[in-house]
């Protein structure tokens, strides 16, 4: 399987190079590029049953043929044949192609594949593919189901289906990484059997068992792999923390908020999940302002309460130092100790020292060798779906008791439909606050036309005399002269001298240092600026309560997923705030995409949206993790996804991790293959 393409017949040089092009370098990589599509040629048509126009596959018999030069263009050679089968007889052309007169002999069986024309002469089957009928032999381009693949110059459909079928005949029998009772149990083929009907199926339904079967493998190791994680979480052991309802009635009845029904409900599976003596995995997912913080905050004083330490870490020092500040209200008047530990802390600082407040925040950067805890309870971790194996494995090494593992809170504000929570985090028990608390206003979204711009900064202007504050979204830093659309720093300018000349206006883009972007949000923060020409960097996250206008150019360059995040910037107060869209683009999809964020600010509601137009790569910002494809899978087939994990299921309960070697050796391939955060 790993042996070059150059062994193949047919296969030279140049061509070797031109398939390598499309990433096929072994016989391995030829048998899973597979088919784009299939056309089917398996319907035979009779001669006499043929008409203008129609595309036709027949089996017929060489009455005639020859080459002829065509009369207008001389140096064009045209292959000429009269074929028949029991009905009639029709002619066949091939323009410039002369080889195939001396390749077709008179008698020869043979299958076309192609279109009908009618001209003086009368009707002609023009330029089709053709094949010899010898028994005993199966047909690869006509006659059957024909599979049809990515090329690349210089690489013909006849080419590639003539090497794949090379290549599936030289593997032979595979040796499948499933076990043969998994495969029962799942009610799926065999591997080599299912690349040879992806490739050259015999019916459709051998076809269709063929990708479903392909489809589980990538939905199944997913599976398999979140089981295993699962499995190793619930062996360890983690102090139970036992629910302590006087305490909790004490926080909550501080809070100058009441909490909502769904915050209640996702706060009382984490309870439960505490005061088990396993740790809690749990992935906390709420939109925007739905109050997740608050949440953490109720499981951080639990974890107080009853002797333990918590730790809250965000993916940046503005957002870290956001939640400090917040915790540090919310437990004003209660005998809690807080400590705010980030990038900028030294490092030396933190080396070999016991960290010993009840309550600690930071950025990711806590997770370092010679950084301990005095008897770590609780970690929860912002913006991140997972906790990763490293990750895990060093929070127990640091938590001041090496026999327990601490319990393990994730929280994301990306919306992710439950379907694809499952297929993704099945490692993870999931909660969703699907509900905002009540009186928060919603952002008005508006789509702004090209002559309603002028009116858009004359609003921004009177906003900001308000002493309120306004983002602008750009698409790119810098402009491009293909693509057209507005760039951070032509805007700046373009707005500096012009629409909102004499306002305080600051850049913010990928491109500056991290701590140049803390200090340019520090500085929005402390309102020295009045409007922020930024890119997508703005961290999710951050809380600027003056800030009430978000004004996204280019609109049609993002998901809709994403441009609810971006809105969520704003909204952050009890003022009214705005969302105003600029798009060029009159595209369907553009306008369907805009109206659902205009008519909706429900991000789970959105983001199913998101899922049916774009895919799960922009609902979840994985393009390049390889899940992307895995989602949309299980999304679109729940019955895949169900039968994949109850196989991963049936796998871990019979040991087969251990009992089969090719099983092992997929998963090793797996855990190399994908980045885990």
């Amino acid at each position: 399987m790993s042996r070059s393409i150059g062994e193949l017949h047919g296969v030279g040089p140049a061509l070797k190079k031109r398939l390598e092009s499309l990433d096929i370098n072994t016989i391995d990589d030829l048998v899973w590029h597979l088919p784009r599509l299939h056309e089917d040629r398996s319907q035979l048509t009779s001669v006499v049953d043929i008409e203008e126009g129609m595309d036709v596959n027949v089996k017929v018999k060489i009455d005639k043929v020859g080459v002829r030069q065509a009369f207008r263009h001389r140096r064009m050679q045209i292959a000429e044949a009269v074929v028949s089968d029991e009905t009639g007889s029709i002619k066949v052309i091939w323009f410039n192609q002369p080889h195939i007169a001396t390749t077709l002999k008179v008698e020869d069986e043979v299958l076309l594949a192609g279109k009908v024309k009618r001209t003086k002469y009368g009707l002609s089957i023009q330029s089709p593919v053709y094949e010899k009928v010898a028994t005993g032999r199966a047909t690869v381009h006509t006659g059957r189901i024909v599979p049809k693949y990515r090329l690349t110059a210089g690489v013909t459909q006849k080419q590639m289906r003539y090497f794949v079928k090379q290549a599936l005949e030289r593997i032979g029998p595979m040796a499948d990484y499933l076990p043969a009772p998994i495969r029962d149990s799942a009610g799926i083929i065999p591997l080599d059997h299912a690349l040879q009907q992806a490739h050259f199926p015999e019916s459709a339904e051998q076809h269709a068992a063929a990708l479903f079967r392909l489809d589980f493998d990538r939905i199944y190791i997913r599976q398999l792999y979140s089981q295993v994680q699962r499995l190793e979480v619930e062996q360890q052991s983690a102090t139970a923390i036992a629910f302590n309802e006087a305490a909790t009635k004490e926080f909550v009845s501080s809070l100058p908020w009441p909490l909502t029904n769904a915050q209640r409900r996702v706060a009382w599976d984490i309870f439960q999940d505490l005061a088990k003596e396993r740790p809690m995995n749990r992935l906390l997912v709420g939109d925007v302002g739905s109050g997740k913080t608050v949440v953490a905050a109720m499981a951080l004083f639990q974890t107080v309460k009853a002797g333990k330490q918590g730790v809250l870490m965000a993916p940046t020092e503005i957002l870290a130092k956001q939640h400090y500040a917040s915790l540090t209200s919310m437990f004003e008047g209660f005998d809690i100790s807080l400590e705010l530990h980030t990038g900028s802390t030294k490092t030396n600082k933190l080396q070999d020292q016991l960290i010993e407040p009840d309550i600690i925040v930071g950025t990711h950067a806590l997770i370092q060798k010679g950084v301990n805890f005095k008897n770590l309870g609780l970690a929860i971790i912002d913006e991140q779906h997972r906790f990763g194996v490293d990750q895990r494995r060093r929070l127990k090494e640091q938590s001041g008791d090496a026999d327990t593992m601490p319990h393990l809170l994730s929280m994301s504000a990306t919306p992710i439909p439950r379907t694809l929570a499952l297929a993704l985090y099945g490692e993870l028990d999931l909660s969703i606050i699907d509900e905002m608390p009540a009186g928060r206003l919603a952002v008005m979204t508006r789509v702004v036309p090209p002559r309603k711009r002028a009116d858009a900064y004359e609003f921004v202007k009177e906003h900001l005399k308000q002493g309120e504050q306004c983002f602008i979204l750009c698409p790119l830093i810098d402009p491009s002269d293909t693509l057209g659309v507005k760039s951070v720093t032509a805007e700046y300018d373009q707005l500096s001298k012009g629409p909102l000349a004499g306002q305080s206006l600051a850049m913010l883009h990928g491109k500056m240092a991290p701590r140049e972007k803390d200090a340019i949000m520090e500085q929005m923060r402390a309102k020295k600026i009045d409007v922020l020409v930024a890119t997508s960097v703005i961290e999710v996250g951050v809380d600027i309560p003056d800030a009430t206008i978000i004004m996204i150019e280019g609109a049609e360059r993002f998901g809709l997923a994403q441009l609810h995040q971006f809105r969520g910037r704003v909204g952050r107060s009890d003022r009214q705030s705005y969302c105003f869209l600029f798009t060029d683009s009159p595209s369907e999809s553009t306008t369907e995409r805009l109206s659902a964020l205009v008519s909706s600010n429900d991000g789970m509601k959105l983001a199913e949206k998101d899922l049916d137009m774009r895919g799960s790569g922009e609902v979840l910002g994985t393009e390049q993790s390889g899940y992307s494809e895995v989602a949309m899978l299980a999304v679109q087939q729940p019955a895949l996804l169900a039968a994949a994990q109850a196989a991963a299921r049936l796998s871990i309960a019979d040991n087969w991790l251990q009992k089969s070697a090719p099983l092992q050796a997929k998963m090793n391939a797996f855990l190399q293959s994908v980045h885990l955060e």
